[in-house]
């Protein structure tokens, strides 16, 4: 797959494609692509081999920590079949639990283990390291600029 922010994907120039050039949609995927594919090789080469792409919906920011699975669910905007499936597979690879709520005892937590701790400190890395790269590339104030308006966009969606 080829970096879009080091190719000519992000050009201007009119496009041969049937349907014009990418839209905003493509345009966040692709990055959104390397950065996953980032977060993989890194977990992966720090032994973390048993996760894949599914699993990352899990750990993304601001994290499940604390969270209730129906909570999560919604923040991730999966159902609550499809989160159980995810918990159930990372409890049994020993990167979560799920804990009684001391709030109320008939509902579950999510509870980080050390691994799963040791995970989201790989992501992060992963992550901060092509964050440097795509800056030094664009310039920091440029990259700087970029955050600036996808924080905006975060805000308001």
């Amino acid at each position: 797959m080829t970096d879009p922010i080091s190719s000519n994907v992000f050009t201007e120039t009119p496009s041969d494609e049937p349907f014009g050039p990418p839209l905003i949609g493509a345009l966040l995927r692709m990055p959104w692509e390397t950065v996953q594919r980032r977060m993989l090789e890194r977990l992966h080469e720090q032994g973390f081999t048993d996760l894949d792409a599914a699993h990352l919906h899990v750990f993304q920011h601001p994290g499940p920590q604390g969270a209730r699975p129906s909570e999560l669910a919604g923040r991730l905007g999966i159902s609550k079949q499809a989160l159980n499936y995810l918990l159930g597979q990372l409890e049994r690879l020993h990167y979560l639990k799920r804990q009684a709520d001391p709030d109320d005892l008939r509902s579950k937590r999510v509870a980080l283990t050390k691994r799963g701790e040791a995970a989201i400190h790989a992501i992060r890395s992963a992550v901060s390291d092509l964050e440097a790269e795509w800056a030094q590339h664009l310039g920091p104030r440029r990259f700087a600029q970029l955050r600036t308006l996808l924080l905006e966009i975060n805000r308001r969606t």
